[in-house]
């Protein structure tokens, strides 16, 4: 056990400590703390360590709400400690440093609630929960492969939470993914090898959908597909496909890449990473007839949703395959990208420059890799025009952020 005096916050869910020297990352802390920790991995550069007793508090402490949370125990969370507003802050502060370290610059940015949480709580609507050999569901601690059992989710949205999965037991899964769409509800179970899995009985009628791995799953009970809702209109999803899990995050970003984007009639765009076409959708809607909307989408489950979403607009098209591999036009009037955490990478932000877009509308949901690629399209002639961030997972250290980019 060591006491530490607890400096500022990190990427991570983590606040940055010094203990003889060596950089401490210290979870279930807030900046000022002084606490004892324990460490809980050491590394030749920097420790990591949980705070187990507050010697002395930072008034944006708060009870956590759950029992689950806390050292040792369910990592789904990292901010319970911390008041929503100190969490907002804390955020920003993780934006401000990352794009200040690895772009260089420091935007002004305020981390915005989305409507529907106002507590932080009952927004999430697609929880996976791991399942131990015994069949009791639960969540993995935090770095680790051990399974905290839980029997609710307070961060799970009421429907998830109408359909009981934690109070069942589920043997011969591997994982069970309770969603609650727009529209409809359902668990997503996968087996665990060649093992059948007997689903118990759920307090709430749902699809119960069998993930048969490769992208392959099928109705065990209803629908594969489910209905979720932006932007007026509707989107089927397959099973576990991509989607946002804030019931209000895929209206607010449509509007936002919409409203910085600027997409006009006749204008060709570029959508990367695409989905199931959301943001496709809504710019094919902005160009109109006489203009074009290309998405791109590896997975070939999402690729498929996408066409099906988007078969009344003839200017929009769907083509499958890798990013840095698909030639879709030669010029963009706009580039929209939703990457995956690991974020663009050189050969696509170079790819993306030679389409010499005015207008690039970057989704992120990692900060680090964001300010990363702004700082490499920098140096092709963009520069950061805008920034906006969503607390789209409240209680955790995740934040969404919106930025564009033009040419200089």
């Amino acid at each position: 056990m060591i006491e530490l005096t607890v400096g500022p916050v990190a990427h991570g869910g983590v606040c940055v400590a010094r203990h003889e020297g060596q950089v401490v990352f210290v979870r279930h802390a807030l900046p000022g703390e002084r606490v004892m920790a324990e460490i809980t991995d050491e590394g030749q550069r920097f420790l990591r360590a949980d705070a187990v007793e507050i010697l002395e508090r930072s008034p944006d402490r708060v009870v956590p709400p759950c029992p689950y949370a806390g050292p040792g125990r369910c990592g789904g969370c990292d901010w319970q400690h911390a008041s929503l507003p100190a969490q907002r802050r804390l955020k920003a502060d993780v934006i401000r440093e990352q794009f200040t370290r690895l772009a260089g610059i420091t935007p002004e940015v305020t981390v915005e609630e989305l409507p529907g949480s106002p507590d932080g709580l009952g927004w999430r609507t697609r929880v996976q929960f791991a399942v131990r050999p015994d069949g009791v569901l639960g969540l993995r601690r935090h770095r680790s492969h051990e399974i905290e059992p839980v029997e609710f989710c307070l961060i799970a949205h009421e429907g998830v939470e109408a359909l009981g999965v934690e109070r069942e037991r589920w043997p011969g899964a591997e994982r069970v993914e309770a969603i609650a769409a727009a529209d409809d509800l359902a668990v997503v179970v996968t087996p665990k090898g060649r093992r059948s899995v007997e689903v118990p009985p759920l307090d709430a009628d749902a699809s119960i959908l069998v993930d048969e791995g490769r992208g392959r799953v099928t109705a065990a009970k209803g629908s594969e597909t489910l209905r979720e809702r932006a932007g007026g209109r509707v989107f089927e999803v397959t099973g576990s496909g991509f989607w946002q899990v804030h019931p209000s995050a895929a209206g607010v970003f449509l509007d936002t890449v919409l409203a910085l984007g600027r997409p006009g009639p006749g204008e060709t765009v570029l959508d990367l990473y695409c989905g199931a076409g959301l943001f496709t959708a809504g710019l094919a809607q902005a160009v109109g007839p006489s203009g074009l909307v290309v998405g791109i989408e590896s997975d070939p489950t999402s690729a498929r949703d996408a066409r099906r979403n988007l078969r009344d607009l003839p200017q929009a098209r769907i083509e499958r395959g890798r990013v840095e591999q698909r030639q879709a036009m030669d010029h963009a009037d706009l580039v929209v990208v939703d990457p995956p955490r690991a974020g663009l990478g050189r050969a696509v932000v170079a790819r993306i420059a030679e389409l010499t877009p005015s207008r690039i509308v970057y989704v992120s949901c990692d900060p680090a890799t964001l300010a990363r690629d702004v700082a490499w399209l920098a140096g092709h002639g963009y520069r950061l025009d805008a920034l906006r961030a969503f607390d789209a997972f409240p209680m955790t250290q995740h934040v969404e952020c919106v930025a564009l980019l033009t040419r200089a």
